[in-house]
């Protein structure tokens, strides 16, 4: 698509984009492969250095933290191996406490028991992001964020879109699959911009996207302005864009509802995006009382992989864990 016609499905009416393009982009998932993967998820760490104006994690917030160590991140990963799944996500803040070293030590162990392993831990050094994929991590997920250099600088503090770029190349050059993508719908954002951002994406030959709308996070910046959370239907405007540019790509389905309250496992949520195209919902290893603290956003929220089966089997795709 050039441009101009992701535009076109961007500024559709709501109603003729959800009777016209969220069918055909299902469409092309369900003939190209109608699988909804499954993947267990990990926050190992909350603690963060970083000062983004967006993220409830941010270092000067106010939130418990935590900071697990690698022998209970394996274990736990063991632990979901055992219950079939094959596809684990390790997540985290960029801790300075926390050891690349240690990252090494649990890529060679998770990989080497035959699971396919995907990590988003920050920017790191070229030689690093080598280093994981020569220890067996088979994906590296660092978003852009926003494709808008000035943005990116306004919104990403301690970091510059410079860096970032520089990041995303190293991942590519690695040898590991690239995930990336933008923040939908923050305050600011231009229909035009989120076009751009998906040119970029395409443009990366990204892996998977894992995009959402913006959701405030208390203590934040962009929350003490007063930003509303961005737009449900224009995430899946740009998820019906992605998944026809792009059929072999995963797209992230663990999107919020009407009611922020539920989180990102919405059952709504969740099934507004696998019909426009989606097929990545996540399963969280970490305790109750950890999940609600490793919050990039409020009230974030996943479930365990009785949510994953409800949701394939109402969406009519086959499970794949």
């Amino acid at each position: 698509m050039t441009k101009e016609q992701i535009l076109k499905i961007l500024e559709m009416p709501d109603e003729a984009f959800q009777k016209e393009e969220m069918p055909k982009a299902r469409e092309v998932k369900r003939l190209h492969d109608n699988t909804l993967y499954g993947t267990a998820m990990l926050g190992y760490t909350n603690i963060c250095r970083n000062q983004c104006l967006y993220c409830g994690m941010r270092a000067s917030n106010r939130i418990p933290r935590f900071s697990l160590p690698k022998e209970d991140v394996l274990e736990s990963v063991m632990l979901a191996k055992e219950r079939g799944f094959t596809r684990v996500f390790l997540i985290s803040g960029e801790d300075p406490k926390h050891h690349f070293a240690d990252l090494l030590w649990l890529t060679e162990r998770i990989a080497g028991n035959g699971m396919r392993l995907s990590l988003a831990c920050g920017e790191h050094e070229r030689s690093q992001f080598r280093e994981l994929a020569d220890a067996g991590a088979a994906e590296y997920v660092i978003k852009f964020e926003m494709s808008q250099k000035e943005m990116f600088d306004y919104m990403n503090p301690s970091t510059t879109f410079e860096k970032r770029m520089a990041a995303i190349e190293a991942v590519k050059d690695s040898g590991m699959d690239l995930a990336s993508g933008n923040i939908i719908d923050y305050p600011g954002q231009t229909r035009e911009m989120i076009a751009q951002d998906i040119l970029l994406m395409k443009e990366l030959e990204i892996s998977w996207a894992p995009v959402v709308p913006y959701m405030p996070a208390m203590g934040t910046p962009l929350q003490q302005q007063g930003a509303k959370p961005g737009s449900r239907i224009l995430a899946l405007k740009e998820i019906a864009v992605l998944r026809q540019m792009m059929p072999d790509i995963r797209i992230t389905a663990q999107q919020p509802g009407d009611d922020l309250t539920k989180g990102l496992a919405d059952a709504q949520g969740n099934l507004d995006a696998i019909a426009a195209g989606a097929d990545i919902l996540f399963c969280d290893l970490l305790p109750e009382a950890k999940a609600q603290a490793f919050r990039v956003v409020d009230d974030r929220k996943l479930k365990n992989e009785e949510h994953l089966h409800k949701m394939a089997d109402e969406s009519g795709m086959t499970l794949s864990l």
